[in-house]
């Protein structure tokens, strides 16, 4: 018996399937979506042809070109990934309008509404986005949110993987704890030094062992390592912030060149603030500097408008924190107020 019937769909390698649909001559060759090879860009995703040499997403360019040098670089085209993105919404719309779109490439769906096995509609939805796009998706299917996007990851590409209620428990004990949310690089290294890396053996801390060694997240931990998850699939998810931000072909030695940039940044900001027409008011703003030795911070202020002075101001702040060294990256954004809990970043609806 299901409670929830949850689908993660999860598009495969979606940027840069589209540019391999669409140019006949990248098909099977090892492609990165980014940053062209004469500057210092990063990747925004690659095929599967270039996984193998170690190329992954937001890998600077050079670096991927290091490992692969047969890579071919392409731009990116928002323009196209948005308007498939759409049309694949479309096809998920008729399924169910339970949707929480997580970025242009990936969903949860409830599809608890159905009455038919939640396999086969996964199945069928990705027939159909298949049919009308020739782009593969992947998918997920178990009774939470949590379990679905671990199992979409299983079976990529182009398959599906199942975690049926009744096998929920036994899922869980092989588990890696890597696999779990929250849980990265220097958590999942504090748990293999006690001998813990799966599910199974996180399974035998109790609650009170779990808090000690992640304060709050442990008490969350403890239901995410037995495949606990109540979250709803929430259609209509706000994101917390609206950013821009540009990487730099030479980096940025002096103040007044950052300023200049920033400057640039806070026109295209305006722009997209204007174009998302998001209703709730400003509650914080900030500017991002990244360094050349790759540090990076963020400097940010209550505010109800991002005004340029004031960004400047913020940017004065950023810079100086570098102590001399020059700047690789700027970036300046909006935090919005009744922030959503869930969202953390801008997400574009499917």
């Amino acid at each position: 018996m299901w409670p929830r019937k949850i689908i993660h769909l999860d598009m495969d390698c979606f940027y840069a399937a589209i540019e391999q649909r669409d140019n006949p001559a990248l098909r099977g060759k090892p492609v990165g979506v980014g940053g062209a090879r004469d500057r210092r860009g990063v990747l925004t995703t690659c095929s599967y042809e270039a996984r193998p040499f170690g190329v992954r997403s937001a890998m600077p360019t050079y670096l991927a070109l290091r490992a692969c040098p047969q890579l071919i670089v392409v731009p990116t085209r928002f323009d196209v990934y948005r308007r498939e993105s759409r049309h694949i919404r479309e096809i998920l719309a008729a399924f169910t309008p339970l949707i929480e779109p997580l970025s242009l490439d990936e969903a949860y769906l409830d599809i608890s509404h159905l009455d038919h096995d939640p396999a086969a509609v996964a199945f069928e939805i990705r027939d159909r986005i298949f049919e009308q796009t020739r782009l593969t998706a992947s998918a997920g299917i178990a009774p939470n949110k949590l379990l679905a996007k671990i199992a979409s990851d299983i079976n990529k590409p182009n398959g599906q993987c199942v975690v049926p209620p009744a096998r929920v428990a036994a899922f869980m004990q092989t588990l890696p704890v890597r696999k779990l949310w929250g849980i990265g690089g220097v958590s999942a290294e504090k748990l293999e030094a006690r001998g813990i890396h799966t599910c199974g053996q996180l399974q035998r801390l109790s609650r009170i062992d779990l808090h000690k060694i992640f304060g709050r997240f442990g008490l969350e931990l403890h239901d995410l390592c037995r495949g606990i998850d109540d979250r709803p699939v929430q259609p209509h998810r706000l994101r917390k912030s609206l950013s821009t931000e540009q990487t730099f072909s030479q980096n940025l030695t002096t103040l007044p060149e950052c300023e200049r940039r920033l400057a640039t940044l806070h026109a295209e900001l305006i722009r997209d603030l204007a174009r998302a027409r998001d209703p709730r008011p400003i509650r914080k703003i900030f500017v991002k500097v990244k360094f050349a030795n790759f540090t990076r911070t963020t400097v940010e202020r209550v505010a109800a408008d991002p005004a340029l002075p004031i960004l400047n101001t913020l940017l004065e702040e950023g810079f100086r924190r570098g102590n001399g060294l020059a700047v690789r990256l700027l970036g300046a954004g909006v935090r919005f107020a009744e922030e959503s809990a869930e969202s953390g970043q801008m997400s574009f609806a499917l």
